[in-house]
């Protein structure tokens, strides 16, 4: 949902439907969605002239999927119910499209497919009902198959369309709503159930042979997890309604059910021009996806993603988006044959272009769960640490593809070491167990020798280099891309499809058994953790209820105590925090300017060492180019130097240490107060792991994470500006001699030398832009910060909320009597009892994988 397309018009008519006077503030994804539903809802209720009891209680069913009663959210729903009526919003088609318009496509089916539930609450869908809604689709874009789609479904009568059942299925697929409340994940959840299952599209066209069932059993345990997280969330969503359980619970199980939701397994393709990258990905999809001619023409990074339809996005480096026709993202992903004919990548670090999303239905591996990222040709590219950095992160694996014609050059080899590096989160003597190496065109070499020769030179190399993990599975492959993909299409089992074959199941290995059975971890240990909170809860409120506690006026007052000496925890990791960023920015601010005083003298004792293999009397053009990707290494080694060497070791470190040190007391003291209580210390059965797990609520302070936005290797290049000459600004570096950037003669002992000039040019446009670089190490040094008090709040709500329920307990438990405690009791075993079956589930689980 784009809520920057909220206008003051909306917020006018919000106010005017809800009788309130809302701000801009107050309009939110929910109540936009809720405000909408209302009108579409009401519209096919009314638009037949009666309303029957069934509707009016299927309407109220609906809308308490999105609210609790007596919730705030319950009393705007029916503040909404009155106004739309009053004003007959419903009948009003443009006030409907400004409700609708900061909606995604995907909100919008869902709203027409409760549309559609609503008009079928009586058994029947009406004429004038459907009408209604063909019309309100109709405004909202919505093609006429998807009400076809929702039509069938709910009455059970008609034939589907397999095209337009799967696009419904992709759109209304929950990941789509995460960004929103989880009541819209478990809305198009609900949805989703009600439709048939996604239908296999026939298609005359032959798809890859390669066939990937680990990976299709690796979904299947995360489709299980998924549905173990929505257990416990309905459990804990139960409890909530008796006032059982912590409210911070509910949000805890929902983070956790986002994460697994959204798993996938990324895998990057690296290298330069000419290796072959977009034939290799065609081969792995089977498919002639990415554009491939004799020259290189990779243009853009790519993302090749599952889709229920081909769909092209193409995404802006302003923020922009727009979707393209498939006929466009070939012009879109290349760059120009003049650039490729000369490796030349200045064209594009020029372009516009931040990525291109390219989305299908019959791509197999991506069916099953992986996104590639595919990378330009990175030859000399000026910005090449910033887009491998870009590309790499949080990737499961990478491929580096080489050529066997012209194995590892110089360039080649330091791209290689860039990219270890980057995997190795800045290691740079350990070997990324992460990363594959392909070698490809083997169908050109004459001989088995060469063969050999080739096998001999690359894996000498690697082990020198300590570059690659040798293990179990084989991390080098020797292919011909374009011999497979032909034999692919042809159904050919040659020797060349059976190397690929080799590759992917190494691959596909490699992803499941390793990455994949991390995370199937890492998500069944979010999942239990939250499962022993509620059973802690559970515990105490029983214990409350059989009478073994029991407190006294002076143990509410202590618990009260405990929670403004809670509250006072956050507070003053405050006071210390604003207190240690403002003298940081100081000492940062000096550091800073001493570094671009003296930036002029570094620069031009390396510029001594730019070297082009181009002649200043022929190729002046390319000579000055190749200066010009040399001076922006240059000044990103700089940037990069001046980060690690002197922020982050002699501004940072120290007061992000005594920070951490603060925080490691607060929390120790919290869970000291915690213990000392007479409550606590006379219940020792209570087990807050929360705030028993040090390594779990001390994590912010660790050394993988210690660094935060500063542990990505590669900064420099990340945060400077790439320094471009072309145009006008070529023909001006390639005139007369020009003086000095900040004076005092430096540069003029290189005076009519094109060296000079990319000097003076390039510091130029660099001090034109010091002062948004800066801005940016502002927000990163802030985020360092920012990152710690997060988690001090999280850890503070939980202990407020975990005191908050003690004493509601206590008070609930001296309210009610003893048949209403025996009844809680009763509800409470129950839960208990599913909590520990998902938790033996989990376990098998594991087992199992």
């Amino acid at each position: 949902m784009d809520t920057s397309r909220v206008t003051s018009e909306i917020v006018d008519l919000l106010s005017r439907i809800t009788g309130q006077k809302l701000s801009q503030r107050d309009i939110t994804p929910q109540v936009l969605f809720l405000a909408s539903l209302v009108t579409v809802l009401l519209g096919v209720m009314l638009v037949d002239g009666t309303v029957s009891e069934a509707e009016k209680q299927h309407l109220q069913k609906i809308l308490s999927r999105f609210s609790q009663s007596n919730s705030d959210v319950q009393k705007l729903t029916n503040l909404m119910i009155k106004g739309v009526k009053e004003n007959q919003i419903y009948k009003k088609i443009q006030d409907l499209l400004k409700l609708t318009s900061p909606l995604s496509e995907s909100e919008k089916i869902l709203l027409i497919g409760f549309g559609y539930e609503m008009s079928a609450a009586d058994g029947n869908i009406d004429i004038k009902e459907k009408q209604y809604l063909g019309i309100v689709a109709k405004n909202l874009g919505i093609k006429s198959e998807y009400l076809e789609v929702f039509e069938i479904a709910f009455t059970h009568q008609g034939k589907f369309d397999a095209s337009a059942l799967n696009e419904v299925h992709f759109l209304l697929d929950p990941s789509r709503f995460q960004e929103l409340d989880t009541v819209f994940v478990k809305a198009a959840s609900d949805m989703l159930a009600i439709l048939p299952a996604k239908r296999e599209i026939k298609t005359t066209q032959k798809h890859t042979s390669v066939s990937y069932d680990k990976l299709k059993k690796f979904q299947v345990y995360r489709q299980q997890l998924d549905k173990y997280c929505y257990q416990v969330f309905q459990i804990i969503q139960e409890c909530q309604n008796h006032n059982l359980l912590p409210n911070t619970l509910i949000n805890e199980m929902s983070t956790v059910s986002k994460k697994i939701q959204s798993q996938r397994f990324r895998l990057a393709v690296v290298g330069e021009f000419s290796q072959g990258k977009s034939t290799l990905l065609n081969a792995l999809l089977g498919e002639e996806i990415q554009p491939v001619r004799a020259i290189p023409c990779s243009g853009a990074v790519t993302v090749l993603k599952y889709g229920t339809q081909k769909r092209v996005i193409c995404r802006y480096k302003d923020g922009r988006s727009e979707e393209i026709a498939f006929e466009e993202y070939k012009v879109k992903a290349t760059i120009s044959k003049e650039a490729a004919l000369e490796h030349r990548s200045d064209e594009l670090a020029q372009s516009n272009i931040e990525e291109i999303i390219f989305e299908h239905p019959e791509l197999a591996l991506c069916k099953n769960g992986v996104e590639i990222v595919d990378s330009p040709g990175l030859n000399e590219h000026p910005q090449r640490t910033a887009i491998t950095q870009k590309i790499l992160t949080d990737t499961d694996a990478a491929i580096f593809l080489t050529n066997a014609m012209r194995l590892l050059p110089e360039k080649e080899k330091e791209l290689l070491h860039d990219v270890r590096y980057q995997l190795n989160n800045s290691s740079k003597k350990e070997p990324a167990d992460n990363l594959f190496v392909l070698v490809n065109f083997m169908d050109n070499l004459d001989t088995q020798e060469d063969v050999q020769d080739v096998k001999q030179r690359l894996e000498s190399f690697v082990k020198k280099e300590n570059l690659l993990v040798f293990k179990e599975i084989n991390r080098v492959h020797y292919i011909s891309a374009k011999t497979a993909l032909k034999s692919i299409q042809n159904g050919n089992n040659d020797e060349y499809l059976q190397s690929f074959q080799m590759f992917t199941q190494s691959l596909e290995k490699f992803l499941t058994l390793e990455r994949g059975t991390l995370k199937i971890n890492r998500a069944v240990n979010d999942i239990t953790q939250v499962i022993t909170k509620c059973l802690d809860s559970l515990d105490i409120v029983e214990e409350s209820l059989d009478g073994k506690i029991k407190l006294s006026a002076t143990g509410k007052q202590e618990i009260l105590e405990k929670i403004g000496e809670a509250s006072g925890c956050d507070v003053r990791i405050r006071i210390l925090v604003d207190h240690l960023i403002e003298s940081v920015m100081e000492q940062a601010n000096i550091s800073w300017n001493e570094w671009v005083e003296h930036l002029e003298v570094r620069l031009i004792l390396k510029s001594t060492e730019w070297t082009s293999k181009h002649s200043g009397i022929w190729s002046r053009d390319k000579l000055a180019q190749d200066y010009a990707n040399q001076f922006n290494k240059d000044i990103s080694q700089e940037l990069e130097s001046w980060i690690n060497d002197e922020l982050k070791e002699n501004i940072l470190k120290e007061p992000l240490e005594r920070l951490d040190n603060a925080v490691e007391k607060e929390f120790e003291k919290i869970q000291s107060e915690f213990h000392t209580l007479n409550y606590f210390s006379q219940n020792q059965s209570t087990n807050w792991k929360f705030l028993d797990d040090k390594n779990s609520n001390l994590s912010v302070i660790n050394n993988s994470s210690f660094w935060g936005a500063f542990g990505a290797i590669g900064i420099g290049a990340a945060l400077v500006p790439v320094v471009f000459f072309a145009g006008p600004i070529l023909v001006a570096l390639l005139g007369g001699a020009g003086a000095g950037l900040l004076g005092g003669g430096g540069i003029a002992i290189l005076e009519n030398s094109i060296t000079e000039n990319v000097l003076k040019l390039g510091c130029e446009q660099f001090v034109n832009s010091v002062d948004g670089i800066f801005e940016r190490i502002d927000k990163m040094i802030y985020s360092l910060f920012n990152e710690r008090i997060k988690r001090v709040n999280e850890v503070v709500e939980e202990t407020i909320s975990i005191y908050e329920n003690v004493l509601e307990q206590q008070e609930k438990a001296h309210q009610e009597n003893l048949e209403q405690r025996e009844t809680e009791k009763a509800f409470i075993n129950q839960k208990r009892q599913e909590l520990e079956q998902v938790q033996k589930e989990l376990q098998t689980m594991i087992n199992k994988s």
